[in-house]
């Protein structure tokens, strides 16, 4: 058989499509199509997107910088924000570009993107934005990276409430195809609805890779034919009185979002239950992959379901929920397994719908028969764990030998893993030559407070006396509170570039206007290393820091560098800087330590990671000298 010419390059060509995709990449390819479905539909459109980076959405910035190329071609500009809620700001300008006769094209379809923090920030331009409505032939789509176990995160979480709470659809996709689907059935529900639409991003969707059916014209939108639009439509427009978008908004759009899901088929059930259905299961996103291995786990396709009773719906719009598809998947059913990870969304709604319907089904999700912990709200769910407790009440109703062995297997494997002791534990720790592995030694009777960032992982060094940490941004103004009330005078705040380009200045600011002792340490690494060595919006350099926080009357500035004389004269600094080589740290702070008000301490120095990534590239000098490291010796310092 003739191998298909298959290349790398393919994942962008929309002549292909079969392609290959991370769930990133299939973000690209989408700005991509929706360009030329519209182009096919006689519409002259332009795309944008804008966000900030963060797990699992923290390539996605990178992605679009490497396929600059196509997606100019196609229109699209990327911009990445100064943080969240101002890169929505911007998206939200996107949909009144036209709407005033000024625009250069017939609309501009836009994306947002952010980890679940970023989506907590920016609340407030969500409500008004989602309020205001999108443009006819533009929509919005908000992709919200959700880390449901902490791996990358202070704290684990999800975002579907902040979305439901400003009343913005959410689409919650279950692999890489979805996210294509997804996201161009998002753009024009958006359209239709007037509602931004949300679209759950969790590290193993989006994060994952996949051989896709790319095909531009793979969706064909459907208009719903049982809904009524009002005079007028549900889209932006200029003079809105902000009481007349509550009523558009409650009245009419998240109607029209339910109806344009269900004309096209966004919900759909998966196994009918055969003649007389007893179980049904409802499932969506991430969780229905793991309800799915579940089932396989037990022998369950279509067929065994059909003899058992098992009726299986997958949720794609998970808010607001669709009534009619609820009520033929709950009719003549005695139970139903609602199988969603973190707080209940679905089941909240199941149950809302469900209430007063004549003989309504027993419904457990979050909690069991018994009220006992079911499906848990923390943590993450395991498909072992869905298997063991769906076959169990299975096996209540019927006799199965196919289901009460692979039951007793997988009760075996899940005590197994229970029983087996960590041998060791490995605590996150800085890379080789981090500078943040010196730069957070705090000196004799100092404490500091961690920070966002690489240099959060002070926390785990017993040496450091750092603890407690705060949202991003905040950084510093928790002293404000706690200084009135302790014994400390002072207190260090380690504080990372890009935090402080973020929003960390705000914080700083706010500590000068309260007048408490403290000193920030700027940890200046040259790149947001975090999440990829992305360049500082606005190419922030050390000579502009100083400034800045001199302009907030801050009463020292110091800069510890590992080369002290590489600034030139005229670097621009302010005039009461001084400098010095970072082996003077610790006599640095000791005196900062005893200065009054606020003081500022930058600490310079390229991450060594960062350091690589741009030799490789050419951009860094490669040095002659070189040390080598007996790995049978090193105590893997990170210095």
């Amino acid at each position: 058989m003739k191998l298909a010419d298959v290349r790398l390059t393919d994942r962008y060509d929309l002549s292909k499509e079969d392609v290959l995709l991370s769930g990133t990449q299939a973000v690209v390819r989408l700005t991509l199509m929706q360009h030329e479905r519209d182009k096919a539909a006689g519409l002259n459109t332009a795309g944008y997107v804008s966000g900030y980076r963060g797990s699992p959405l923290g390539g996605l910035d990178q992605q679009f910088a490497r396929s600059k190329a196509y997606t100019d071609k196609h229109g699209v500009v990327f911009r990445p924000g100064l943080n969240e809620d101002l890169a929505a700001t911007a998206v939200w300008g996107t949909q009144q570009a036209e709407m005033r006769g000024e625009g250069k094209y017939d609309g501009v379809y836009g994306i947002w993107y952010g980890k679940g923090p970023g989506v907590d920030r920016c609340g407030d331009v969500f409500r008004h934005a989602n309020m205001a409505g999108t443009s006819p032939n533009g929509g919005v789509l908000v992709l919200m990276g959700d880390d449901h176990t902490a791996e990358s995160s202070t704290v684990p979480h999800q975002s579907e409430f902040i979305l439901v709470d400003v009343m913005m659809p959410v689409l919650n996709p279950a692999g890489v195809q979805e996210v294509l689907d997804y996201g161009t059935l998002g753009w024009a529900m958006s359209r239709y609805s007037g509602c931004w639409v949300g679209i759950k991003c969790v590290k193993d969707i989006i994060e994952s890779t996949a051989v896709v059916d790319a095909s531009v014209d793979r969706i064909k939108i459907k208009t719903p034919e049982d809904y009524v639009m009002p005079e007028g439509g549900l889209n932006i427009r200029p003079w809105d009185d902000r009481h007349d978008q509550e009523a558009r908004m409650h009245d009419h759009k998240r109607y029209a979002a339910v109806a344009f899901g269900r004309a096209n088929n966004v919900d759909r059930m998966i196994f009918n239950g055969g003649r007389s259905p007893k179980i049904g299961i409802i499932s969506t996103g991430k969780s229905y992959l793991d309800t799915r291995e579940a089932l396989d786990e037990l022998g369950i396709d279509e067929v065994a379901a059909s003899k058992l009773g098992v009726r299986l719906l997958k949720i794609g719009m998970v808010w607001p929920l669709d009534p009619e598809i609820i009520e033929r998947f709950a009719k003549g059913l005695d139970l139903v397994i609602v199988v969603e990870e973190k707080r209940s969304l679905i089941e909240t709604q199941l149950r809302e719908q469900l209430y007063g319907v004549a003989k309504p089904p027993k419904i457990i999700g979050k909690r069991d028969e018994e009220d006992k912990s079911l499906f848990s709200a923390k943590g993450a769910l395991d498909p072992n764990h869905i298997a063991i407790e769906l076959a169990r009440r299975l096996l209540k109703r019927r006799e199965n030998k196919q289901i009460a062995d692979a039951l007793s297997r997988l009760e075996g494997a899940e005590k197994n893993v229970r029983n087996t002791p960590d041998i060791a534990a490995r605590i996150p720790y800085f890379c080789a030559g981090c500078p943040h592995n010196s730069s957070t030694i705090v000196p004799e009777g100092g404490r500091a407070y961690a920070g966002i960032g690489c240099h959060w992982m002070a926390q785990y060094v017993p040496d450091r006396q750092t603890e407690g940490t705060t949202h991003m941004g905040g950084e510093g103004a928790n002293w404000i509170g706690e200084a009135p009330f302790s014994t400390r005078s002072h207190v260090f705040q380690n504080l990372g570039d890009g935090t402080y380009n973020h929003s960390g200045i705000l914080a700083l600011r706010n500590c000068v206007a309260a007048d408490v002792n403290i000193t920030y340490k700027i940890l200046y690494n040259d790149a947001v290393a975090m999440t990829g060595g992305q360049a500082h919006e606005g190419g922030l350099t050390v000579p502009m820091i100083a400034q800045q926080v001199a302009a907030e009357g801050v009463n020292r500035i110091v800069v510890v560098s590992d080369e002290p004389d590489k600034y030139a004269p005229n670097a621009g600094f302010p005039q009461y800087t001084s400098f010095y080589h970072r082996d003077d740290l610790d006599a640095v702070q000791t005196e900062l330590q005893e200065q009054d008000g606020i003081t500022v301490l930058i600490y310079d120095q390229t991450c060594a990671a960062e350091k690589r990534r741009r030799r490789k590239r050419g951009l860094f000098p490669d040095p002659d000298k070189r040390i080598f490291i007996n790995e049978l010796v090193c105590e893997g310092c990170g210095d």
